[in-house]
């Protein structure tokens, strides 16, 4: 029989790429991209939950979360409606926090399953859409705001910002919401390094291409010294996370697709591998029983990966 299996289909998947030697490590000669799920209009917000051995993510246009078991792999609405929810992580105590576009706010779930809200208004105006939310060790909520949840219906309701797009803190402590940035164009995702001496932030509008800019954090509470890590070039950087060895994973893509997946970069902005996906990934996280599981949410699908480097605790 002549011709070549698919990617998925045969080991080491083609769809792994090392474009640097320091990537070779973190693939798995045996593991291959699977895809978990499809049916999403836009998933977005992926969040591991351990002691439910499940992910929750956002499917924003259909205004719901859902939830796949890994155990079975069934894949469940979590909530319907999620106020066109779009990022998503957990506290320090494990209770869900999400960005809603539709409602304009940052929410927690609480352990019974009420909503309290965070964060709705900044000095007296309304939130645009909250997009992408981290946590850091002191309990504190960081998120960024741009208006995209504003262009249109499909992923919230047409209106006016009354906010420039500004990345937020929520004191952990206080409830007490800052700007901590208010020069990047398009803030989007937003990740710590692990030791969280920096914070990672896509500029999803930057001109004349996107870039991810980094900031360091100073005394756990304010952004200094902001500046390009990565300039995307004719790519879309959306959300992304470390691991444990402070390298980037990201969603990216643009329509080519040859641009289409995730792209990883060494902690210095050097590309070093790169996933090649159907489609563009928004958003990703580790998970699975041992943080060594990549979840990809797409457009369309869901997909997993392992991989032989572990979440950033």
């Amino acid at each position: 029989m002549s011709g070549s299996l698919p990617s998925g289909e045969v080991y080491p998947d083609p769809a792994v790429q090392i474009l640097d030697p320091s990537f070779a490590p973190l693939r798995l000669f045996h593991a291959s991209v699977e895809k978990l799920y499809s049916g999403t209009r836009w998933g977005e917000g992926p969040v591991w939950f351990g002691d439910m051995r499940s992910l929750i993510w956002s499917d924003i246009p259909n205004d719901r979360m859902l939830r796949f078991d890994e155990a079975t792999g069934a894949v469940s609405v979590f909530r319907q409606p999620s106020h066109n929810a779009n990022g998503n992580t957990r506290d320090r105590a494990g209770r869900l926090v999400t960005c809603e576009h539709q409602s304009r706010r940052v929410t927690r779930t609480e352990y019974d399953g009420s909503i309290a809200v965070l964060c709705d208004a900044y000095q007296g105006k309304r939130l645009n859409s909250p997009n992408d939310v981290v946590v850091k060790s002191d309990g504190s909520i960081w998120f960024t705001d741009p208006p995209f949840g504003l262009t249109s219906f499909y992923e919230g309701s047409v209106a006016e910002p009354e906010l420039p797009a500004c990345v937020y803190r929520i004191d952990g402590q206080s409830g007490e919401t800052t700007v901590v940035a208010d020069d990047v164009l398009g803030p989007n995702g937003l990740c710590f390094s692990p030791d969280e001496s920096r914070l990672y932030v896509v500029e999803s509008r930057g001109v004349p291409t996107r870039k991810i800019r980094v900031f360091d954090v100073a005394d756990g509470r304010r952004l200094t010294n902001n500046r390009v890590l990565i300039d995307a070039g004719p790519g879309t950087p959306d959300g992304m996370r470390c691991d444990a060895a402070g390298n980037l994973w990201c969603g990216w893509g643009m329509g080519d697709p040859a641009l289409d997946g995730v792209m990883i970069f060494n902690a210095d902005g050097a590309p070093i591998g790169r996933i090649a996906l159907p489609e563009r990934c928004a958003n990703l996280c580790f998970g699975g029983a041992r943080g060594n599981r990549l979840f990809m949410a797409c457009g369309h699908g869901l997909y997993g990966l392992y991989v032989n480097t572990r979440r950033a605790v």
